[in-house]
């Protein structure tokens, strides 16, 4: 009889262990945020531009007018820095050592509070964010169709405000399906252009119109307690124009690092551009909107213009364009979030067919919302205080006092505290202010318009 050769026990357990550290590396490859690392620093500067200017801006001449000249500058400005300064240290946390980064906002909250912890802080706050994000750009951009359609031909009959959100939300069964930031670069590249055009179209056009006849810079609220809540929501408004920091570390995640080059060199000068960009829309359209109509202007400045018909259908085209690209860096991180769990937690294997359901699901949800409540200046001031506070103004601090531990009483701790104090009042009273006026706006209305 032969002798039976023995088995190689080494070999299959080497192949094992192979296995296990190629699966995780397959997956991370399939992901749409770890998919690619070859951005470079203006990839950082056209996203976050993309991402922070878009419908907010439109209401900023409103904001303005609920909080008055002195209040609404200040908070203005003081908005700009802080959020400036919270990017900055969400860059400088992206990676804590060479070879250790992290790529998603939730990975950082761990990192600082634990890994359970950190998950039930922050994914439900950036869920909200994101979803409630898609869902007031889905509303945008059907209203902006709606008024390109009315603007263009006025003479036509009306069509219902629901199927132009449909018609937007129809681009996004298509867009969504592109696997990842890197391949969405042209689409936010447009749209960031697009954001400084309506911007300009918006503050030119205004000092064009010139100071309205009968212009009030009073609150107009007729009662005190209606001066007050619009006063709240206005800060809702004002921090949902300033919110981005949901998709910055996912951002960052597609820069290539190395020990001598670390993508936070890439990344913060983006960012410097991006915020450059950012005032050269906010601050115009802003202080010249509510300059020249006072406490009468709409929550969208577009409105108030009305003419000449084709400046402002070319201004709400660019609208369109814009939040189209605002849409899809917003929703990549949800995307990102659903396939990890059903890939990683529910091992479905990492295939188009099950990106093509989950992103067409997404997409139909946001939609569905968007035409049953599209209450625009409501939602700006509700998801803007409830949710951007936290992710924009002050939990970067919180980590950052976790993580690097200042020194206490030093200019640092000082700094972290301050801005804490400022985004938690943020979060407590913008979202009474948008919660009034989506209930206000509810007793008149009725269900798909």
């Amino acid at each position: 009889m032969g002798t039976q050769a023995p088995i190689d026990h080494t070999y299959d357990r080497q192949r094992s262990v192979k296995e296990k550290l190629e699966k995780p590396k397959v997956i991370d490859d399939w992901l749409p945020i770890t998919y690619s690392r070859n951005a470079k620093w203006w990839h950082s500067t056209f996203h976050n531009v993309t991402t922070m200017v878009g419908a907010g801006v439109l209401g900023l001449p409103y904001a303005m007018a609920e909080l008055g000249w002195g209040p609404g500058v200040a908070v203005l400005v003081l908005s700009w820095t802080i959020t400036l300064y919270t990017l900055w240290q969400m860059v400088e946390m992206h990676e804590m050592g060479p070879g250790r980064r992290f790529d998603r906002y939730h990975e950082l909250a761990q990192h600082a509070f634990g890994e359970k912890l950190g998950l039930y802080i922050v994914v439900p706050q950036q869920l909200i964010v994101e979803v409630g994000v898609n869902i007031v750009y889905m509303v945008t951009g059907g209203k902006s169709l709606q008024m390109f359609h009315d603007a263009v031909c006025w003479s036509c009959k009306k069509i219902k405000t629901t199927y132009f959100i449909m018609i937007f939300a129809s681009v996004h069964y298509l867009l969504s399906h592109l696997p990842n930031f890197n391949s969405i670069a042209g689409i936010s590249l447009a749209a960031a252009i697009m954001s400084l055009s309506y911007c300009t179209i918006a503050w030119t056009a205004s000092l064009h119109k010139g100071v309205q006849p009968y212009v009030q810079y009073g609150y107009g609220a007729k009662s005190t307690a209606g001066t007050v809540f619009n006063f709240f929501g206005a800060l809702g408004d004002i921090a949902f124009a300033y919110g981005g920091h949901h998709v910055v570390m996912e951002i960052q995640a597609t820069i290539p690092s190395t020990p001598e080059k670390p993508s936070k060199g890439q990344m913060w000068r983006g960012v410097l551009v991006a915020y450059i960009v950012v005032a050269l829309c906010y601050f115009p359209v802003a202080l010249i909107g509510y300059w020249i109509f006072g406490n009468s202007v709409k929550d969208n400045i577009l409105i108030s213009l009305g003419k000449p018909a084709w400046l402002i259908a070319l201004a709400n085209m660019f609208v369109v364009v814009h939040v189209i690209g605002s849409y899809q860096i917003s929703a990549r991180p949800v995307f990102d979030m659903i396939e990890t769990v059903l890939v990683k937690k529910w091992h479905f294997k990492p295939t188009r067919t099950l990106r093509f359901i989950t992103r067409n699901i997404y997409v139909a949800f946001t939609m569905f919302i968007a035409i049953t409540f599209p209450f625009f200046g409501g939602l700006l001031s509700f998801f803007g205080g409830f949710a951007f506070a936290p992710t924009t103004y002050f939990l970067p601090c919180i980590m950052w006092l976790a993580i690097k531990k200042p020194r206490r009483f030093s200019l640092s701790w000082w700094t972290n505290w301050i801005c804490i104090v400022i985004g938690v009042l943020l979060m407590v009273l913008a979202p009474i202010g948008g919660l009034r006026q989506i209930i206000i706006q509810a007793k008149t209305y009725q269900f798909y318009p």
